[in-house]
Order: C-alpha cells, then structure tokens, then sequence
C-alpha cells in the first residue's frame, strides 16, 4: 500500500459565502448561491450564475492587498481561500517554506484583459496598457495567489478545464509520494468573465432557470466562480506537528478518453476508468463507497455519460450521489477543488448535500439526493471533474481515525 496522504487544512469561497463554516452553513440549509449576476459587466445579465457576493474592492481590502491584485478576481479569491486553508492547517511560515503550491485554472487573468483589450485592439497596440496583458497568464495569476499566501518553496499551475484543480490536487499527491514535498497545498481559482459567459453561450449549454442535473428536463449548466484549495501532507509531516487530519486521500485518476473536444462518450468510458482507477488505487470495492459528489453539470450529454459510467461501476447499487452545482454554479476550473472541500464538509459534519431543482429521472437515469440528508455515516466519498477533451478526474477522500 503507499503511504498515506492527509487533509490537514482547507479554505473556500464560492457563491455560498466565505469560508468553510458559512459554506457548511448553506450547505445545510440547502441554500443556493445561483442567482442574477450583479458584478460582472455584461449584455447577457438575465443569464443567472453563481457569483461570490463581493466586488474587488471589498475582496481586496479583506486581504489588505492593491495593485494588480485588486484588479483581478481569480487572485482575490485565490488568496482569500489559500490563507483559510493555512490557517486551518496550523501551518508556519516554516512550514509554508518547504511547501509547494499548486493552483488549478483556466481563465486567469481574463477579466483584467477584458477591460483593456478594446483600447489596445484600435490604438494598434500603441499604448501603455499593453502591459496589463501579462496578467492574462495563468501561471501569473498562481505567482501572485502564492505571494499573497506565503513563500512556497516552489509553485506551477494545472490547467485542464474543469479538471483544473483536482488534477492540481492529484499533482500535489503525486508529488508528496515521490518524496518531493511533504506540504502541498492544492486547489484552484476560477472568475466569472465574460469570454467565460459569452463562451458556453455561444456552445448554447447555459440553462436560462436554475440547473438541473441529472433531471429528464435538464438544459444546460449555469456558470460559477471561486476558489478553493486543500493542505495535503505526508503522514510522517501530519504526525510530527501533531495536527488531526480533516481526511485521508486515499485514491485518486486522472484519464483521457479523447472522445471529443467537448461531449462525453456515451458509455462514460473516461468517467468510467478515472473512478475505477481511484478506486483500487484507494483498495477499496464499490460497495465502500459512501457518498458520490458527481461532476454533474445539467447538461444532456454530461449527465448521461456519468450516469452510464456510475452503472458500468455499481450496478443497481449506486450509492447516494449529488450534484452541488446548482447551489455553487459551476466553477469550472475551480470546481474540482470546491466540491472536495464541500466532500470533506460532508465527512466532517455526517451529512449528504442536496442536488437542487430535480425532479423526474430521465430514461436508464437514478434519483440523485433532493434534500440534504443529515447525521449519516460516511466513510469514504468520491468527488468527480471532468473536463473537455475527457480530461476525467475522481478523488476519494476517506474518514480518519480520531
């Protein structure tokens, strides 16, 4: 078996508020966060979404950061989710120093391009706001998270759709079990913008009412941001601080099936082998499993396609399952890191979070959970990201020991 790897500490923001307990919070009561987008500037603002309710300025004055932090969101929310994550983790500024940083997104620093692309198209480039575009690179909006954290000893960006940030948490595991590292913290960041909008419009997959994933009637997803991130650890490091594990990561895939640059294969073959392999990976058998957070976007193809991979799997004995999305939005690139911080919420509190807005299953579908199920064992739990291209992950995240 290789060495264990832990959850020591972990920290988010999304559309359900700031930080775990007001997420829990939501999450209990069955809240959603999707709603009329009020901060991104946009034609499209009856498209509802799930945006974090705070504007730049205030985000940046809770940090207590400036410029070119403060002009960009997928930094603020990075920085204000990566330091709930240290703090829970009880790690020092010692610690953070031989620790690496891994941050999952995509869009990057596209709302700060957004703002100044129009200038720089018609002066042909002739102006000082030239310069303002290098905060479009991903990588760049990882440096500035990081600086804003603590000093890493190293730190690199997964970028792979909505995959993003559960491939950096897998990267980080990786790394912990090569020797590499024994901190890691790993998750994601993802704003709202309008290339990120106008995009899956153009793909005509946003539903214009609530999403509703897994349901006959589903029509698309509604669009998210956030950020969250996760302390990982090598047991040996957990120990000799003495901290208590939130959760062991036990498995852990990623695969490609390459079907298509968009749609899933209908027999959810990418699907399929990343919780298959997770699951040995972890030793465990389908019938271990607790609780399944689905990637569960709303959309025809998506749903259909994880369905058929969750049957190929369990059979007729799947698992209670839900999707959180029509409560966070989706998040894309920071999706796979905030549905592992709401997997880790459920572990804690022994509860099972609602997938809002089914109502009727569709033709060879199951019923996924419609009201939040409370004081339930769970053991062990799957979180599922997939991304374009059949880029497929699943992380299992299982009880400790106390």
């Amino acid at each position: 078996m290789p060495a264990k790897i832990f959850v020591t500490g972990a920290g988010i923001i999304s559309a359900l508020g700031n930080g775990l307990e007001t997420t829990l919070q939501a999450l209990m009561e069955g809240r959603s966060g999707v709603g009329a987008i009020h901060h991104l500037r946009t034609g499209h603002a009856d498209i509802p979404a799930g945006e974090v309710a705070a504007s730049n300025a205030e985000m940046a004055e809770m940090l207590g950061v400036g410029y070119p932090e403060s002009e960009l969101r997928t930094v603020l929310m990075g920085a204000i989710a990566a330091r709930e994550a240290l703090t829970a983790a009880r790690l020092s500024d010692a610690d953070v120093r031989r620790a690496a940083f891994i941050s999952g997104t995509t869009v990057g620093g596209m709302d700060k391009t957004e703002e100044c692309f129009r200038k720089i198209f018609e002066s042909n480039a002739a102006t000082d706001e030239v310069a303002e575009l290098q905060y479009n690179d991903c990588g760049i909006t990882t440096r500035l998270i990081a600086r804003r954290t603590g000093h890493f000893a190293m730190m690199t960006t997964a970028s792979t759709a909505c995959s993003s940030a559960a491939n950096a948490i897998i990267l980080g595991a990786n790394m912990i079990r090569a020797g590499m590292y024994d901190i890691v913290v790993a998750g994601g960041s993802e704003a709202l913008t309008r290339f990120h909008l106008n995009g899956f419009n153009t793909l005509m997959i946003l539903d214009r009412d609530r999403c509703r994933p897994f349901d006959r009637d589903r029509a698309g997803i509604n669009l998210g941001e956030g950020a969250a991130y996760i302390v990982l650890e090598s047991e040996t490091s957990a120990l000799n601080r003495g901290v208590t594990p939130l959760a062991e990561l036990s498995g852990y895939a990623n695969t490609c099936d390459a079907f298509h640059q968009t749609a899933s294969s209908a027999d959810g073959e990418g699907p399929y082998r990343a919780m298959s392999e997770a699951l040995e990976m972890a030793g465990l058998t389908p019938a271990d499993i607790s609780y399944i957070n689905a990637h569960g976007t709303g959309t025809p193809n998506n749903d259909a396609s994880e369905m058929a991979a969750m049957k190929r799997i369990f059979g007729e004995k799947l698992p209670p399952f839900s999707s959180t999305k029509p409560l966070t939005g989706h998040a894309t690139s920071a999706a796979g890191a905030i549905e592992a911080v709401i997997c880790l919420l459920a572990l804690r509190e022994h509860f099972i979070p609602a997938s809002a807005g089914f109502a009727n299953p569709f033709d060879g579908g199951k019923a996924p959970v419609t009201v939040t199920v409370r004081d339930i064992e769970l053991n062990h739990v799957i979180s599922n990201s997939f991304g374009f291209g059949g880029n497929d992950s699943s992380l299992i995240f299982s009880r400790t020991k106390q």
